[in-house]
């Protein structure tokens, strides 16, 4: 059975570090939930430290910028760590190669600005479909569209056996109400079609070293034990945490609140029950940050 908590304070005193993720536990892609900024405002206020955990797939400096023109007070946390931060990285190292094919929305091509911190980064060239060595994946070009209409590129990059770098291993986010597809969902569609694909945020471990390396540049590197990983992705954020062997705060209220029947709060056994089938359990759950 998951320990149904009431607020982040009752659960806090353990830990000296947050991962909190921001998409359906900070905000729902349009504004901040008041709840959730007074809860990570106090959490700091007791000396403890908020890592933004997201798998944006931007640099941090772009986030920052969204979550200002969002409304999110610059008090409610320290740092940023990005999938696309994570997965540019890989990219400017040369992971799939120097020729690549770009696929996303005009908003995520800052993807591909300069990165400060590779010694001697690789050039990278944007180029067309059948010229590419690889693909960089921010997500679809119609997040409202299905992926499945992506089939006919996907297969013509898994003949010229490309490999794909997914910079946001999320498959759906909900905008406000709006359901739309993520890059994870470009990755999964391409593995099952035979393709390799390459991930960088979580659950997978680059994002979480990222963040530990953002936790150290603030003179803090606190024991995994004392980090509590909060989210609301039951495959990306709770699995990430069982993988980094620290403690989870599950927010039901965002992507599983139909799953876990939450309202203010999630029903036990439809909680219970939902876990077991996805075989993911985390330490503590909750309907919504506060």
């Amino acid at each position: 059975m998951v320990q149904i908590v009431e607020s982040l304070a009752d659960i806090s005193q353990p830990y000296d570090a947050l991962f909190c993720d921001l998409w359906g536990c900070v905000h729902d892609g349009l504004r901040p939930f008041p709840e959730a900024v007074a809860a990570l405002r106090a959490f700091r206020e007791a000396g403890k430290t908020v890592v933004l955990v997201t798998n944006a797939p931007r640099h941090r400096a772009s986030v920052e910028k969204q979550l200002t023109r969002m409304g999110l007070p610059e008090d409610c946390w320290d740092t940023i760590a990005t999938s696309g931060d994570a997965a540019r990285a890989a990219m400017f190292t040369g992971a799939v190669g120097r020729n690549v094919w770009f696929m996303g929305e005009r908003h995520d091509e800052s993807f591909f600005e300069p990165l400060q911190i590779i010694d001697d980064p690789v050039e990278i060239r944007r180029v067309e479909l059948d010229r590419a060595e690889g693909i960089v994946c921010c997500g679809p070009f119609d997040p409202h569209a299905p992926v499945a209409d992506l089939r006919p590129e996907l297969l013509l990059a898994k003949q010229k056996g490309l490999p794909l770098l997914c910079a946001n291993p999320d498959i759906v986010v909900d905008r406000g109400e709006t359901r739309e597809w993520c890059a994870g969902a470009v990755a999964a569609l391409y593995t099952e079609m035979g393709g390799e694909s390459l991930y960088f945020g979580k659950p997978h471990p680059p994002i979480y070293d990222l963040a530990r390396r953002r936790l150290s540049a603030l003179g803090q590197l606190p024991p995994d034990g004392r980090i509590l990983a909060v989210g609301d992705g039951i495959g990306t954020d709770i699995k990430g945490a069982l993988g980094e062997d620290i403690d989870s705060l599950f927010i039901t209220g965002g992507l599983a609140r139909a799953e876990t029947k939450t309202g203010a709060q999630p029903e036990q056994a439809a909680l219970d029950a939902f876990v077991s089938k996805e075989m993911i359990t985390p330490t503590f759950a909750i309907g919504y940050l506060r």
